[in-house]
């Protein structure tokens, strides 16, 4: 059985490539999955065809899926596969059919019937034997699988998400992810919904929240090869782009840390900014070609205390105290667990 990981005194709480350097995807730390690239999506005559077409044609899906799959696999990047699978124990003994919207939806429709042509995987997205399938899925989050597991065997630190769908499957497994500590990224084109309002809801709104960056297929790739090729530093001249891939701005400077001040990037005011704005550099997650992606939506960054060179005192500042130093962690009432230890 396998061993369950310890918890920290924060509860788990981390960042898992906090050691890394660099602003790429290490290929020996990074894993791509693909989450339902399956008939019933992506094939005419599929049960979830009618409403995933749309965005399936809009973004050309299944040929960006493809591409991503055959970059990553040249690049000696594991590929996930995390289908879904049903068979009657699911709804005879288990009455997943009950437990939400989703499963009702896919359940009268007949979606993903184990051993069936419709949750088998597309034909142009057959995986290989070095590629890794992962145990089915029975709802949104493909983290309830043996993904955990797979993730901690392979070292991984970046997670690089795609497939079906945006504002389910893809959200749900994200989310857990960065709840877990790892780097995300989702590649917009290569992710499909069920329609085109709940593809941008998640692109436009929550992806660029809970990940690290919401980048395409050829950006993917081209932060790789620049990472084998020992280029990956921010030049001046580089677009600065926020995480849901959002242009802010030209990058004047790259300044290095002093001991007053934080490393940063300096993008003059111009049509999107009417002040000089100061980045730290922590904030850059990935470079592609020339751009370069901070963590934040491009909506949000007028919004920062960038308009100077970052201090090492307000950066102090924003750390807060010492866990040591924090007699009540909420002030007037303390978390549930430490008052049972008090008790016990």
């Amino acid at each position: 059985m396998p061993q369950s990981r310890p918890k920290t005194p924060t509860a788990g709480a981390t960042y898992l490539p906090k050691e890394e350097a660099g602003i790429s995807f290490p290929p020996n730390r990074t894993v791509l999955l693909v989450i339902d690239p399956v008939n019933d999506f992506l094939s005419e005559g599929g049960a979830g065809w009618e409403s995933a077409k749309n965005t399936v044609k809009m973004n050309d899906v299944v040929g960006h899926l493809k591409r991503a799959i055959e970059g990553a696999r040249t690049y000696g990047i594991p590929v996930l596969f995390g289908p879904m699978a049903y068979t009657e124990e699911d709804y005879a003994d288990e009455q997943l059919h009950r437990r939400s919207g989703i499963n009702r939806l896919m359940f009268e429709r007949k979606m993903f019937l184990a051993g069936s042509w419709g949750a088998d995987f597309h034909p142009d997205l057959q995986p290989r034997e070095e590629d890794t399938v992962l145990l089915p899925h029975k709802s949104c989050d493909v983290f309830q699988t043996d993904l955990p597991e797979h993730l901690r065997r392979m070292g991984t630190t970046h997670l690089v998400i795609a497939g079906m769908t945006a504002n389910l499957c893809c959200e749900s497994t994200g989310r857990h992810a960065m709840e877990e500590g790892f780097d995300v990224t989702f590649l917009s084109d290569a992710i499909g919904a069920a329609s085109i309002p709940e593809y941008e809801a998640s692109i436009r709104i929550n992806f660029p929240l809970i990940a690290n960056a919401v980048i395409i297929v050829d950006e993917f790739l081209a932060t790789v090869d620049a990472w084998r090729a020992g280029r990956v530093d921010v030049q001046p001249g580089d677009t600065v782009r926020g995480s849901d891939h959002g242009e802010i701005g030209t990058v004047d400077k790259v300044v290095e840390a002093t001991e007053e001040t934080e490393g940063y990037l300096l993008v003059p005011r111009g049509l999107i900014f009417n002040t000089d704005t100061y980045i730290p550099l922590d904030a850059v997650v990935k470079r592609s070609g020339t751009n370069v992606f901070i963590n934040l939506p491009k909506l949000i960054v007028g919004q920062m205390p960038w308009g100077k060179p970052p201090s090492r005192a307000d950066r102090r500042a924003k750390h807060g105290f010492l866990a040591t130093k924090v007699d009540k962690l909420y002030g007037s009432r303390s978390p549930s667990i430490q008052e049972q230890s008090a008790r016990g």
